[in-house]
């Protein structure tokens, strides 16, 4: 191949098909780079992805994105599925508590079309699950955090739960508002999250502007979304996407260029991007790539266990709900999504799943069932058809404090190695607009390096 001025068009190789990788490869594609895409496994999507498990089409954990999430929002876009994973109109989530006694209560986290801060204000003040003094504390401190700026190096040491701590938050508030939101955003309780990650999500989900948290989600497989479109996107950009190939080494060439060996074969390349995970990285990482490059062993996970039950009937009536006074964290309802054609299937996302992750499926079935029969009445007659778990030891870097020091940037200090990842310095916790968000970092980086000026998308938004 060559360009029309009869030359060679650039080379990248990038390392890794997952969120990251993917958007890497695409935005190299569309600004004319010649591009492979090499991945390990034998599909495309990392830890987003689906599986088949009998008639079911299973996501291997329950995915979100909120309205904010331009990058993420941006690669649903290119490849054509942004109308498969819609956002809500406006943010509201169901909030059922069975603390007490009795009928489970239900509440709502939900916003109106008020400016910020005002658009939370009426549902706060109706919130059930909060006294009265509890909900005017929680007013104060989104005030304070709104002050805050997450970039702040000295934010990234303290934890969260010290801070809402100095800012008269009880215990029963970071339980029924901070962790409902955090734990599933940051993936770790107040205690164990940096006050920036925090201040990050909550400043730019909360309190940047009226829809930022408005939820959305796949209403298909992720498969659907993240291998079988993303494919199609490369393929028409014209990515050689290799998938079953492992990369066992990255190494300078001695003319400026690098190799990248497979398996059996060869690949030269002017600049490589890793979007692998951290460890994985560090393992192809040329000596000298990074100053300290074993600070990358020091960046922890943390676990997300997903409970899946099949009912022979409706046993909810909503999308979603997040429940308080029970281990059941968030439930969807993935019955559509999964292809189900009688009865219901339910996917219950747990984070920070620490002391579960490795629980045996028949202890996790005797806790989580007759939880469910409590937050779902409708379930307590309801026929088990399947129950099975999903496990992703490490789902996420740890947003632990002083985690930011040692997340590193897109570029190294070997010309032409990039790096990409969610777990890499995008001042977001490990999301999916984290990986995305990596993957144009690093492109951006590419093409810097070879004085080629393509617009960054989020760019070309503002």
């Amino acid at each position: 191949m060559t360009t029309a001025d009869g030359t060679r068009p650039r080379h990248a190789v990038v390392v890794g098909a997952g969120l990251a990788g993917t958007t890497a490869a695409l935005q190299l594609a569309d600004a004319g780079l010649s591009v492979t895409l090499v991945e390990g496994r034998p599909r495309l999507g990392g830890l987003a992805f689906s599986f088949r498990r009998g008639d079911l089409d299973v996501d291997n954990g329950q995915h979100v994105y909120l309205r904010c999430c331009t990058a993420y929002r941006w690669l649903l876009d290119r490849v054509d599925g942004a109308a498969l994973a819609p956002l809500q109109d406006r943010l509201d989530v169901p909030v059922l508590d069975i603390g007490t006694p009795g009928r489970p209560r239900l509440g709502r986290i939900r916003r109106n079309g008020l400016p910020v801060p005002l658009h939370l204000a009426a549902g706060l003040a109706t919130y059930p699950h909060l006294s009265l003094a509890e909900r005017a504390s929680v007013g104060r401190a989104a005030l304070a955090l709104k002050r805050l700026d997450p970039t702040d190096p000295a934010l990234d040491g303290v934890d969260f739960a010290t801070w809402l701590g100095r800012h008269g938050q009880s215990d029963r508030t970071i339980e029924a508002l901070w962790d409902l939101v955090g734990v599933a955003t940051l993936n770790a309780t107040a205690p164990n999250a940096s006050l920036g990650l925090a201040a990050m999500v909550f400043k730019t989900g909360l309190l940047s502007e009226p829809g930022a948290a408005d939820i959305g989600w796949a209403h298909v497989p992720l498969g659907e979304l993240h291998d079988t479109l993303a494919r199609k996107a490369l393929d028409s950009a014209g990515v050689d996407t290799r998938l079953r190939t492992r990369v066992h080494s990255v190494t300078r060439d001695g003319n400026g260029g690098w190799h990248v060996e497979v398996d059996g074969e060869r690949l030269d390349a002017d600049a490589v991007v890793l979007a692998v995970p951290q460890r994985e990285t560090h393992a192809l990482l040329p000596e000298g790539a990074l100053d300290d490059a074993d600070r990358l062993l020091d960046i922890g996970t943390a676990p997300i266990l997903n409970v899946h039950v099949v009912y022979d009937r409706t046993v909810l009536r909503r999308p979603f709900f997040a429940a308080l006074g029970s281990p059941v964290q968030w439930v969807f309802d993935r019955t559509a999504a999964s292809g189900l054609k009688e009865g219901q299937y339910l996917a219950l996302s747990q984070s920070a799943a620490e002391d579960e992750i490795d629980t045996p499926v028949s202890e996790l079935r005797a806790r989580y069932l007759p939880e469910l029969e409590r937050l779902l009445p409708a379930a307590r007659g309801a026929e088990v058809r399947d129950f099975f778990v999903t496990r992703e030891r490490t789902a996420t870097f740890a947003p632990t404090p002083g985690v930011g020091r040692l997340r590193p940037g897109a570029r190294t200090q070997a010309p032409g190695l990039f790096l990409a990842g969610a777990w890499t310095a995008t001042g977001w916790p490990a999301t999916m607009e984290s990986a995305v968000r990596s993957g144009f970092s690093a492109a951006g980086a590419v093409l810097a390096g070879f004085g080629v000026r393509h617009a960054h998308p989020l760019e070309e938004a503002a």
